[in-house]
């Protein structure tokens, strides 16, 4: 698994892979964006926004607002369905989505950039055993829903139909988005000023900052999901994020320090002291210069303490794709027998929550419309649970606990995180490293490679040597590296605060908006790798 943690947006294309492709089976490829951007699928770009394609603003999801939207009845979608069964299959369901996303990037003292990007469509699954059969449409034609759905239906060719159940809508049981003032109601004009906020900020923190690089994205994703189960669901979902990069430079030595705040959040969350545009300025500024003093680390096995503010994407790579349940009914996980038994340190406790309001990985139902709840996964250091959507849950026979997800109509649904996170501890961050004689401490990330097997090796942006139990200088091009077995192990420190790290997840060719939160917390022992 391969993950990035530099780029400039999430909006490159990348190929859906499906399981078995001889490219996959081979290496296994995960990737982990620092940033959000633009999404992908049928585009239009635009410099001034001049009006919209949908109605303004996240509507609720009412009583036959996917009919409005779609242009598709309740009668329609029961009439697919049941070509979707016609073959044999056992379970078949309907994605349709219309997702808008607006991207405003500042450089070189210009805004360099505005575009509109939209997404359009229907996904059409059948599940019969194992197997999974889909098909897709842009067009909402009675005759091309009809045909994607017996391309999906050509999965099974025997035995009769499952039964379709009549579909009965029913509403989201929680909202955690924030929706009262949502930036697709909000003016250009009111974009720009945030990216012009952060752009001056970081130029302006240090004397030695000599570019700056502002990226604003904020979307909006309508869904309604029906299946033969009867299940018929409207989602609408906020996602928005600002990104600072900033570069400093003394003589020859050059550095980038980044900043970024967001999330399922509306226009009022950048006046949150901690999250202005001003603030997310000055972060990237302040990283920047602070790299200018850096020197490598002191190689070789030592404590190492992992700050919080972007520590969680450990926790993600390393520690919880081998709890997402293909894994489990493959036997390709290390953990997939394990239930039960204690894998951990017992000061750890991990878990997996879509619930939790407002953060990028937030959501109230999964793309197979389940309702999102929290799934412990290692408690007090014993595996209690593991993430599951409709296919793993069927296959293992349990139930579906949320965690089934999509980039897009165009793909069919696969198990995913959502925000992931290691519990608080007890410990103030401060005797956390108090605690280090000698070692390392990493503060913010690049980039890094996981294997299947749970070997890591994660690239550290911004880290500090820990001398006499304090941070002292700061440190450049060091790696860490272990495997996801030693890192649950070794944890023997866990402080009482808490921050998340804002990322896009990359897995079988698809991309997905993720959380992953962690306190501070200490390592008895850890490879620190540098240049040689």
């Amino acid at each position: 698994m391969i993950f990035s943690l530099v780029g400039n947006s999430e909006s490159r294309i990348v190929p859906y892979v499906k399981k078995g492709d001889d490219r996959m089976s081979k290496i296994e490829r995960r990737e982990f964006l620092k940033l959000a951007g633009t999404g992908v699928g049928a585009v239009v770009t635009t410099g001034l926004f001049p009006g919209r394609l949908i109605p303004a603003g996240p509507q609720a999801a009412s009583a036959g607002a996917f009919t409005d939207r779609f242009g598709v009845t309740r009668e329609d979608m029961a009439k697919v369905l049941g070509t979707a069964l016609s073959k044999g299959g056992e379970f078949a369901d309907l994605f349709f989505e219309h997702k808008v996303a607006m991207n405003v990037v500042m450089e070189n003292d210009i805004i360099r950039q505005s575009s509109e990007n939209v997404i359009r469509g229907v996904g059409i699954r059948v599940i019969k055993g194992r197997q999974t059969g889909f098909g897709y449409t842009s067009v909402f034609t009675p005759e091309s829903m009809k045909q994607a759905a017996l391309t999906a239906a050509a999965i099974a060719s025997s035995g009769g139909a499952a039964k379709l159940h009549a579909l009965r809508e029913v509403k989201p049981d929680k909202q955690v988005y924030m929706l009262d003032k949502p930036f697709a109601d909000a003016p250009l004009d009111e974009r720009i000023a945030l990216v012009k906020e952060a752009y001056a900020a970081a130029l302006a923190y240090d004397k030695r900052i000599v570019k700056a690089v502002i990226n604003f994205v904020d979307e909006i994703q309508y869904v309604t999901i029906a299946n033969s189960e009867g299940l018929l669901i409207s989602d609408a979902r906020p996602q928005v994020r600002l990104y600072a990069t900033a570069t400093a430079q003394e003589g020859k030595v050059r550095n980038t320090g980044n900043g970024s705040a967001g999330g399922r959040v509306d226009v009022s969350f950048f006046r949150v002291p901690g999250k202005t545009p001003k603030d997310v300025g000055e972060r990237a500024g302040w990283e920047a210069v602070t790299l200018l003093d850096a020197v490598d680390p002191k190689a070789g096995d030592q404590p190492v303490v992992l700050g919080s503010r972007q520590s969680g994407v450990m926790i993600h790579e390393a520690v919880g794709h081998p709890f997402e349940a293909e894994g489990v009914w493959q036997k390709t996980s290390i953990f997939w027998d394990r239930m039960g038994q204690m894998i951990a340190s017992p000061c750890v406790t991990i878990y997996e929550d879509p619930t939790i309001p407002h953060l990028r990985g937030s959501m109230n139902i999964d793309d197979e419309g389940t309702s999102t709840r929290k799934v412990m996964m290692i408690e007090k250091g014993r595996l209690v649970g593991f993430l599951h959507d409709k296919l793993s849950s069927r296959i293992l026979g349990v139930e579906p606990n949320g965690h089934g997800r999509r980039e897009s109509y165009r793909v069919v649904p696969i198990c995913r995180m959502n925000n992931t996170m290691l519990e608080r501890g007890e410990a103030s961050p401060e005797d956390v490293i108090k605690s280090v004689k000698r070692g390392f401490y990493a503060d913010t990330y690049q980039g890094g490679m996981v294997e299947d097997t749970g070997k890591f090796t994660f690239s550290v942006n911004l880290g500090f040597l820990i001398e006499d139990g304090k941070l002292t200088r700061p440190v450049k091009n060091a790696t860490l590296i272990g495997t996801n077995v030693q890192v649950l192990k070794n944890i023997e420190l866990i402080a009482n605060d808490m921050d998340y790290f804002l990322g896009t997840c990359g897995k079988e060719g698809q991309s997905a908006p993720v959380t992953a939160g962690t306190p501070t917390f200490k390592l008895s022992q850890m490879t620190v790798g540098g240049r040689a």
